[in-house]
């Protein structure tokens, strides 16, 4: 009885350990830790950041390159103000734009930028000024609908073609 006990025991030590290992590989490997820890800080004011978590991905032509840190509103100006650490080793044109794009029609979002051309690059600490809001899908499908019973006002169906 005791041994069985005792095996039990060593059971759950083990899957708790194993668990704890795919926890902190998870943090680590999700660009988590590295938010914390060194890299270009900067900032960007967006309308509208539907969808847009702590945590999610920077990407420049695809390819991450950094994470999204912080998230809060302006009291004074109501634009959502978004923190973002991207390597160090990026030397990025002061006039790059950010924008909020999908990976796909039902997933998570995350920040493009698109880097400008100008000789001078953004310094930590700088603000990318030319930003685009998340498209919100709602928002899309009502305008669409309204263009569609605006074409036809009397609310009727359109006739059957014979």
């Amino acid at each position: 009885m005791k041994a069985q006990r005792l095996a039990e025991i060593a059971t759950g030590a083990v899957v708790i350990a194993v668990a704890v290992f795919f926890l902190a590989y998870a943090v680590v490997q999700g660009g988590r830790a590295t938010a914390a820890g060194g890299g270009l800080v900067l900032t960007a004011a967006f309308d509208r950041v539907d969808g847009l978590n702590n945590g999610a991905d920077v990407r420049i032509g695809g390819v991450r390159v950094g994470s999204v840190t912080e998230m809060r509103i302006d009291p004074r100006t109501f634009l959502a103000e978004i923190t973002l650490n991207v390597r160090s080793d990026l030397q990025l044109p002061r006039d790059s734009s950010a924008e909020i794009q999908s990976e796909s029609l039902l997933g998570g979002r995350y920040i493009a930028i698109v880097p400008g051309g100008a000789e001078q690059v953004l310094a930590s600490g700088g603000r990318i000024t030319d930003t685009q809001g998340s498209i919100s899908l709602e928002s899309l499908l009502g305008r669409f609908i309204f263009s569609v019973t605006q074409m036809n006002p009397g609310g009727e169906a359109a006739p059957a073609p014979r």
